[in-house]
């Protein structure tokens, strides 16, 4: 779980916030809440993520054919 502990002389709210919003991003906690908003069936799943697979392939693909 994220959090950020200010002591006495640390008490910039700027810096509290963007470090709280990086440690956030690190754990995927928006990506995950953004994910589970709404239901998706079992079979979209499995077709998003074949399709993500395809996607990763045909870019390393790509990428291996421009050396």
């Amino acid at each position: 779980m994220p959090g950020v502990y200010l002591d006495d002389s640390d008490y910039n709210f700027d810096i509290a916030l963007r470090r709280f919003k990086k440690q956030v991003e690190k754990a995927g906690i928006l990506s995950e809440m953004k994910k589970r908003q709404h239901f998706e069936k079992p079979s979209v799943m499995r077709k998003k993520k074949k399709a993500a697979a395809r996607k990763r392939l045909l870019k390393k693909m790509r990428k291996m054919n421009q050396y």
